[in-house]
């Protein structure tokens, strides 16, 4: 047996920390609380990008779902249909990495920039 350990005692883990553990756990989930709150928010938010100059203009909501796609009429080219699927690809693309950085931001503001996997 080592010196200082009596038979049948457990070796103390950080005794006395139960208060301040108590209070951690508090924050932890005072700051879920307030996460949820603003994802649903986010969830609310929209953001819109264009390509082509304005020919196509794609809007997303804040849980990355297209809600929009608007076609200038002189885009739509049946003999160039590829140019309309590139237009629509970066606009759509590019509004999601918007509704990405909005997201990120919006969570980095409640967590103070911590990177916690799995959160977004």
């Amino acid at each position: 047996m080592g010196k200082g350990m009596r038979a049948g005692k457990k070796p103390s883990m950080g005794g006395g920390m139960g208060g301040n553990m108590q209070k951690q756990l508090q924050q932890v989930q005072a700051m879920q609380k307030r996460m949820e709150e603003t994802q649903a928010e986010i969830e609310k938010m929209e953001a819109t990008a264009t390509a082509g100059g304005g020919a196509v203009t794609v809007t997303v909501n804040g849980a990355k779902q297209v809600t929009n796609i608007a076609l200038k009429p002189e885009v739509v080219d049946p003999d160039d249909v590829e140019m309309l699927q590139d237009l629509i690809l970066v606009a759509v693309n590019e509004a999601l990495r918007q509704m990405e950085e909005i997201s990120q931001n919006e969570m980095g503001k409640i967590t103070g920039g911590l990177n916690i996997p799995g959160l977004m």
